[in-house]
């Protein structure tokens, strides 16, 4: 998955589907605060009692998009699934609106390369990702996670850059985070299994596991 940074602030989705509106909700949850956009009045007044701020407009319109506000938000999640042309024009829009984070639902790889093409800067397939699941991605640093229940999971970090060239002994990374790194990964290499001596190389990736919360928080330090 492409480099992103862990930034402030509220995340705008647009369609309120079975997908986007799981996905806004696990957002309101992580604590975050949610522009729902839909053109659906119905969806709109289904979702107006849970979410922050649910509007009707058309995501496909620039003008719409500005009257919305949608240029207060750095991250936009286009979830749009029924319909390939209203999913790729918005995206246009969005970026046409200098949004710096557009995330974008395919339901093809045929769709997925045209939404790159016209500037998506992720692009995800709902039928492998839950919405709660994007929603850690978008909204941290980790650049991969699977969670296990019970509040445990294993994710893909990168090194960060305070522990850069230090071993495993002198991190102590259990002790200090509450986290097991298990293995590093340099670009051209195989990966390594950790040991006491492994060193934290700063081009490096690495697979810890943990709590969720811990593993955000190591996270948040590259």
């Amino acid at each position: 998955m492409s480099d992103r940074e862990s930034e402030p602030g509220g995340v705008a989705v647009v369609g309120l589907g079975r997908f986007g509106g799981q996905l806004a909700g696990s957002l309101i949850r992580l604590g975050h605060e949610v522009l729902a956009i839909d053109r659906n009045a119905d969806l709109v007044q289904r979702w107006s009692d849970q979410l922050d701020r649910v509007v009707q407009a058309d995501a496909t319109d620039e003008d719409a998009l500005r009257q919305v506000g949608i240029s207060d938000f750095r991250r936009v999640v286009v979830a749009i699934g029924a319909s390939v042309e209203a999913s790729v024009l918005t995206v246009l829009a969005m970026v046409e609106l200098g949004v710096s984070q557009v995330w974008a639902r395919a339901t093809s790889d045929k769709h997925a390369k045209i939404l790159a093409a016209v500037g998506a800067h992720h692009v995800i397939f709902p039928e492998a990702e839950t919405g709660e699941r994007v929603a850690h991605l978008i909204v941290t640093r980790m650049l991969d996670f699977i969670e296990f229940g019970d509040d445990f999971a294993i994710a893909k970090v990168r090194v960060p850059e305070a522990l850069a060239g230090k071993s495993l002994s002198q991190v102590r990374p259990t002790d200090q985070y509450g986290i097991r790194i298990l293995g590093a990964k340099l670009p051209g290499e195989p990966f390594e299994y950790a040991s006491d001596s492994t060193v934290l190389r700063p081009e490096g990736v690495l697979v810890v596991e943990g709590g969720l919360d811990q593993l955000q928080r190591f996270a948040e330090l590259t």
